[in-house]
């Protein structure tokens, strides 16, 4: 049976830290898949004018294409060039929970993420998100340094 690893991934470098890891784990667990994901913060309880609500759809769509674009392939491709098995997911919602929920539906049996170097409002956005998810995930979640 194959081990699934679910890797968050936040968009900086911070991420190289724990794809480095996760390949790691892959090579010592052998018959392993990587699910490399990356989820665009998101909320359905903000209020949008009638305007905005039009153009909702195909802006989620760029997003989705764009962080896949450049986020997603880039991890997949290094890690298949490794001869790891990899695949993206990109996902809009709360990272804890988009996380833990990938995790459950693909039967993972972690979740690997990076807690963040980056200064300013990202650190505090994925730290936050970090920690909600070691508090809540339903799998053991690694944190890499």
């Amino acid at each position: 049976m194959t081990t699934k690893l679910v890797i968050g991934l936040d968009g900086h470098g911070s991420g190289d830290r724990a794809l480095a890891y996760a390949k790691r784990m892959a090579n010592l667990i052998g018959d392993c898949e990587l699910l490399i994901v990356y989820v665009i913060e998101w909320s359905p309880y903000s209020f949008q004018t009638a305007e905005e609500n039009a153009v909702r759809k195909k802006r989620r769509e760029e997003e989705i294409s764009t962080a896949t674009e450049r986020v997603i392939d880039p991890a997949v491709a290094t890690l298949s060039s490794a001869k790891v098995q990899a695949r993206g997911i990109v996902r809009h919602g709360n990272v804890a929970d988009i996380l833990n929920e990938i995790s459950l539906e693909e039967n993972a049996t972690q979740i690997i993420v990076s807690r963040s170097s980056e200064g300013g409002f990202a650190k505090r956005l994925f730290g936050s998100s970090t920690a909600n998810l070691v508090m809540s995930a339903s799998v053991p979640v690694t944190v890499v340094g």
